[in-house]
């Protein structure tokens, strides 16, 4: 019971920065990178796709890890 606690709470920032990602792929690209340019650099829009499409399926599989997890300690 305590792994499933512990992972959940690790997950839970997990979580928030993905959904962060599905809403604001624009930003999440650019995260930490900012500093590297003087302008504003436009994000393509392939990547902007790319980053929706690849958290949507992080929180997918995170959340199938986690109903696994909760099944097999009940």
């Amino acid at each position: 019971m305590a792994e499933l606690i512990f992972f959940f709470i690790i997950c839970i920032p997990v979580f928030l920065i993905l959904i962060w990602q599905i809403y604001n792929p624009e930003d999440a690209v650019l995260w930490g990178k900012r500093w590297m340019y003087k302008e504003q650099p436009e994000v393509s829009d392939e990547a902007i796709k790319y980053t929706k499409i690849m958290s949507i399926i992080a929180l997918i599989v995170l959340g199938f890890i986690f109903v696994v997890l909760f099944i097999r300690m009940i």
